[in-house]
């Protein structure tokens, strides 16, 4: 295979998970009784570029289908994230009615909405039916399409500039990254401004966020990378924010290449320093990972198991793509979890792909009073911890498992 950024070929394995589905395929009742599709699940790391990323098995159009089931606007925490980056960039850039903003893969208008109250115009852009019919009805446009230069073009010829571009957690799940980011190049005018938001690759390595890798993340990035790329597509970067989003995650300011106005701040010099420390230019950098996520499996594999002897019972919360990773690079079973609680209805009375488990609504928690849960989306530990404290009132603990296992 060859770099999708720089087209170089690929010989550096940075992890093997097996194979699995693609996480986001929920199973019915009826397709609990046909043959699931899995996939190799294996990254490699481009030694050119410093990309980091999935062999190509899977189409977007199969893993963004029209029955798509993340919807952003069921984690709370994420709602107030996205109205403060609105709150935030709204006054940096001074955005008013006389401006334009977008938003690709706006999702279900999870960030928009905020847009659209302060009066500014807006529109999103968004692959996925049952995720852009909810954000219309919020009152929002949206165009129901993959994104990339012939849209770009297309909106350019009919006045549709931006102002601003957002694109929070879509740069990973772009197949062609190229195509992508010279599509937003296109579609900014002179003088405006790209924002992306993605989980750090730093960070997903030191604290081995291996669960974090599946078929619809195509691409894990570093500040080193995504410069490079950026500026081979027509944009530059000029300032980097650290988030404590998914884990540890980089939001980055980007602008035109040929007719960028901002100057580059010393966050992008001092982050940039931090990865060249790290070693993210070098292959060394990449060994090891396998045996940390090897490690993680083992260690919550032997926790269901000893929970299981002493008839314990254990259920998980949150049926994210993260939690289908783990369950199925473990070889996880209904027999070791027996369920996975989940806010969002059209999760509920599904199954987790290849591993099968139920997924069901919060009430049945609440029945069971099971004796441990599983946070499988730690990133939203805090939240889903305050949700559900009532667990405590029969002495139910909560369960991490990564980057290392413990009992809360």
């Amino acid at each position: 295979m060859k770099c999708r950024h720089c087209g170089t070929y690929l010989h550096n394995t940075f992890i093997d998970l097996g194979s699995a589905p693609p996480s986001n395929s929920y199973l019915t009742e009826q397709s609990m009784q046909e043959p699931e599709k899995w996939y190799p699940l294996k990254v490699l790391v481009c030694d050119r570029c410093w990309l980091v990323q999935t062999e190509d098995f899977v189409g977007a159009g199969e893993m963004f289908s029209d029955e798509y089931a993340y919807f952003s606007s069921f984690s709370s925490s994420w709602l107030e994230h996205a109205r403060n980056y609105v709150n935030q960039i709204t006054s940096r850039l001074s955005l008013d009615n006389k401006h334009t903003v977008v938003e690709v893969a706006a999702n279900d208008g999870y960030l928009l909405q905020y847009v659209k109250e302060r009066g500014i115009p807006c529109y999103g852009i968004e692959p996925t039916h049952s995720t852009a019919q909810v954000a219309r009805e919020k009152g929002i446009e949206i165009i129901e399409s993959f994104f990339g230069v012939d849209q770009a073009k297309d909106l350019v010829e009919k006045g549709r500039q931006a102002d601003l571009t957002i694109a929070n957690n879509v740069l990973a799940h772009v197949p062609d990254i190229n195509d992508f980011l010279r599509g937003l190049s296109i579609l900014l005018p002179q003088g405006g401004v790209a924002t992306f938001e993605f989980p750090h690759l730093l960070n997903l390595v030191e604290q081995a966020q291996f669960d974090t890798i599946y078929h619809e993340h195509y691409s894990y990035l570093s500040l080193t990378a995504i410069r490079t790329i950026f500026e081979e597509n027509g944009l530059v970067m000029f300032d980097v924010e650290e988030l404590q989003t998914h884990g540890g995650s980089l939001r980055v300011f980007a602008q035109r290449l040929d007719t960028g106005k901002f100057p580059i701040e010393k966050n992008v010099i001092d982050l940039q320093l931090r990865e060249d420390t790290a070693g993210i230019s070098t292959i060394e950098y990449y060994q090891g990972f396998q045996a940390k996520a090897e490690k993680i499996k083992i260690g919550f594999l032997s926790f269901l198991v000893d929970a299981k002897q002493h008839g314990k019972r254990v259920a998980a919360y949150g049926a994210a793509a993260k939690g289908n990773t783990m369950m199925n690079f473990s070889g996880i079973r209904p027999d070791l979890l027996a369920y996975v609680v989940d806010r969002n209805p059209a999760k509920q009375d599904k199954y987790m792909p290849g591993s099968r488990i139920p997924i069901v609504n919060e009430k049945r928690l609440q029945i069971d009073k099971p004796d441990f849960v599983v946070i499988l989306p730690w990133n939203l530990e805090d939240e889903v911890k305050r949700q559900l404290n009532y667990i405590r009132a029969w002495d139910g603990q909560f369960v991490i498992a990564v980057p290392e296992m413990k009992v809360i």
